[in-house]
């Protein structure tokens, strides 16, 4: 299956998620032994609606993507991404930041920051659409799609580094894994702090509403600053965690 989607005038071709890309980071590990290889989710990357706005994302050193989740049952686990860490912004020792969009359908984002191995804080964000979600500095992160819709979600980051798996496939998978039955702790991990619940992020400060597609800072990018220079923006993320 090809699954393009059209954005602008041209149709973009996913990366695709393999359940066996994930078979590290899974709960159901009795329904895997059993389980046929079959696609996850689909990453449309560097997106673009055209040459002039491609010019001015390149430039300023972002990334556009929209991810997709169809609706899914891992065994007993509801469909997640693989899950992942950002390396440091050079000389700062903080870690690249995103921004999220719920486009159409749920997402449950977790966050997990981890200090020399342990586990200081885990997060759940739960979005609908138009919901924006940060993902601040020292956090890695997951996406859950509990919902039975299929789950479009957009992201802004800096587009010159390469995201850190090992930590959560080490471990296998996040700090929560969330069954049809409840959410549990993930027992490969020695101490799992208490999940803490919060609210979509309030981003209007920064030009994000929920009324408005966040595609369209592209036309005032340079808002979007604090995705590659975080050391400038310790108050939007003190905020926010």
């Amino acid at each position: 299956m090809e699954n393009f989607i059209e954005f602008g005038t041209k149709k973009a071709k996913p990366a695709i998620r393999m359940l066996f890309d994930m078979k590290d980071v899974l709960y159901d590990r009795e329904w895997l032994l059993n389980a046929d290889n079959f696609e996850l989710y689909y990453m449309y990357r560097d997106l673009s609606l055209s040459k002039n706005d491609a010019l001015v994302i390149k430039e300023h050193g972002l990334r556009y993507d929209i991810t997709v989740i169809p609706p899914q049952m891992l065994g007993c686990e509801f469909i997640k991404t693989a899950g992942h860490y950002h390396p440091d912004v050079p000389g700062t020792g903080m870690t690249f930041p995103e921004i999220y969009e719920v486009l159409s359908g749920e997402a449950h984002y977790v966050m997990q920051k981890l200090e020399q191995g342990i586990l200081k804080d885990v997060i759940l964000v739960k979005a609908k659409e138009g919901d924006k979600v940060l993902i601040p500095p020292g956090y890695g992160h997951l996406t859950v799609n509990a919902s039975l819709k299929v789950l479009k979600m957009a992201n802004w980051v800096a587009d010159h580094f390469d995201s850190i798996y090992s930590p959560i496939k080490e471990n296998g998978g996040g700090a929560y894994f969330f069954l049809k039955g409840g959410i549990v702790k993930n027992p490969r991990y020695d101490d799992v702090p208490e999940l803490r619940i919060l609210p979509p992020s309030n981003l209007s400060d920064i030009g994000l509403s929920r009324k408005k597609e966040m595609y369209g800072l592209v036309k005032d990018i340079e808002k979007l600053d604090f995705l590659k220079r975080p050391q400038d923006f310790g108050w939007l993320f003190k905020e926010r965690t």
